[in-house]
């Protein structure tokens, strides 16, 4: 095999695992950046991984091919509702912020594994039949050696996530709306002495993160497990911390960092037609995104810093 074959066989199956990181570490990105540190974009991917896939099995048969796309619209909004639990206890009352986070992470796995069973009588759900489809991108895809390695057999969600990223960049450093969010995450009382609502603002903020989890968790319900199941998220949501965090709490680092751990979960989709890696046992594959997460965050991040108030409770008037 050569190499621009096998680069025709990595590129769209990274692609393809990396969409979901990236649209929740963007999520992560919005929450963290805002003060609130966000342990539960995991369980924000299971809610929105469970809502895309019932609503698909749903509605297929009435909306047909617009099922998927309508199915995440759903997903982002059921998860946005959702994480307002963590933004009440973190937020409003004042609740460590690392324990809302795990607590979100079970709620939404023991809810959706409990309404599965209620709904369909077993631990998962049954097969969609209206999941997203790869495909060609008309007149992208005829353009000589790009063509064929990033706009043949590839989904169209990979590309949305790319241009998400690009819009959360735009939105956080080039409007007045980012400079806000940006302020509350940093010096939330110089913030409010300038008439910026820190709560209303970190609200916003978490519900974001909620809604880009459940597009996450959806998307990937959506184009990998086409089911749901208590193994259908295991540890995707816990990747996309660690891509906003090795990429230092910045939309197109973050979405840097999830291209390079969704590359590593496709190692072992794709080590069976690149000749270097086929003879590699097939569980060092499967545990190589971790390894490689863990091995990220541990050596090659420097100095990263989060913004100053992230993880602290804001108290109107203390100092």
């Amino acid at each position: 095999m050569g190499f621009f074959e096998i680069l025709q066989s990595i590129i769209p199956i990274a692609l393809f695992y990396s969409a979901p990181l990236i649209f929740t570490a963007l999520g992560g990105v919005f929450s963290e950046r805002s003060g609130v540190i966000n342990i539960g974009l995991e369980g924000l991917m299971v809610m929105g991984a469970f809502v895309g896939i019932v609503f698909n099995l749903t509605f297929a048969d009435t909306l047909g091919k617009a099922t998927p796309w309508v199915a995440i619209v759903v997903a982002m909004v059921v998860s946005a509702l959702f994480s307002l639990i963590h933004a009440v206890a973190a937020i409003s009352f004042r609740a460590d912020q690392t324990v809302s986070g795990v607590a979100i992470n079970f709620l939404a796995l023991g809810l959706g594994l409990f309404l599965t069973k209620q709904w369909y009588g077993k631990g998962q759900t049954d097969m969609v039949s209206q999941p997203f489809y790869s495909t060609n991108i008309p007149v992208l895809s005829d353009i000589p050696i790009l063509g064929p390695l990033f706009f043949e057999r590839v989904y169209v969600t990979s590309y949305v996530a790319i241009l998400f990223a690009v819009i959360a960049w735009y939105i956080l450093y080039k409007t007045p709306f980012g400079l806000r969010l940006r302020s509350v995450g940093e010096h939330p009382m110089a913030a409010d002495t300038n008439g910026i609502n820190v709560y209303g603002m970190r609200y916003i903020a978490v519900m974001i993160s909620g809604a880009l989890g459940g597009l996450g968790g959806s998307v990937f319900a959506l184009t990998i497990a086409l089911n749901f199941s208590h193994a259908t998220i295991v540890g995707q949501g816990f990747m996309s911390l660690a891509a906003v965090i090795f990429g230092k709490w910045h939309p197109l680092g973050a979405m840097g960092a999830a291209l390079f751990f969704g590359f590593a979960q496709s190692l072992s989709i794709i080590s069976s037609g690149i000749p270097f890696l086929a003879d590699v046992p097939a569980i060092y594959l499967t545990i190589a995104p971790y390894v490689l997460t863990i091995l990220a965050l541990a050596g090659f991040i420097g100095r990263a810093e989060a913004p100053k108030a992230n993880g602290i409770p804001y108290i109107k008037g203390s100092r």
